[in-house]
């Protein structure tokens, strides 16, 4: 169930997108995206992303359908932010999901509205047994919306670029 008045999809993107949002250049993704992108999306905060997903699709393809992504609003027809897989299933079912949403567009409903495709998603895919989320834990607003959705912490890991994250995960179904 979307959050009233927002419908979003997440775009997937393909390994030319990936390499130019890497880069930073926004015109260069822009060329090859499936949908108008966004300054954020190209900005500093969200390149290493991009380059872990470009290398991601170019080791294996069938990455591109499962891994990060453009929010898209369908209605506004505007990206508000990435959101996606970090990768297919794993051999024990596992996913794990993450989501940023640009600072123009919080606190409007976007990453709930996200992070319940994601869920449906992966409670659709057979494979899918288990999703998992890692947050900061200084990070209240996504541990908030988590919990309303039956995730339970499991344990805390360290992160070389994010620092240290609580680790929450549900069954898909």
């Amino acid at each position: 169930m979307q959050p009233k008045g927002q419908q979003v999809r997440i775009v997937h993107l393909s390994g030319p997108v990936f390499a130019a949002l890497a880069a930073g250049d926004l015109e260069a993704a822009e060329a090859v995206s499936p949908v108008p992108l966004s300054e954020y999306l190209a900005g500093p905060e969200n390149r290493s992303v991009w380059e872990r997903r470009r290398a991601q699709v170019e080791q294996d393809p069938a990455e591109a359908g499962w891994v990060t992504g453009v929010v898209w609003d369908e209605r506004r027809q505007v990206a508000v932010g990435r959101a996606g897989f970090h990768s297919r299933p794993d051999a024990a079912g596992l996913v794990e999901i993450g989501y940023a949403v640009d600072p123009a567009y919080r606190r409007q409903g976007y990453a709930r509205a996200a992070f319940e495709a994601l869920l449906a998603r992966a409670a659709a895919d057979p494979g899918v047994r288990t999703v998992r989320v890692t947050i900061s834990p200084d990070n209240v607003a996504s541990a908030g919306l988590v919990a309303q959705y039956g995730f339970t912490e499991v344990g805390e890991q360290w992160d070389d670029e994010d620092g240290l994250e609580i680790i929450y995960e549900k069954a898909a179904r």
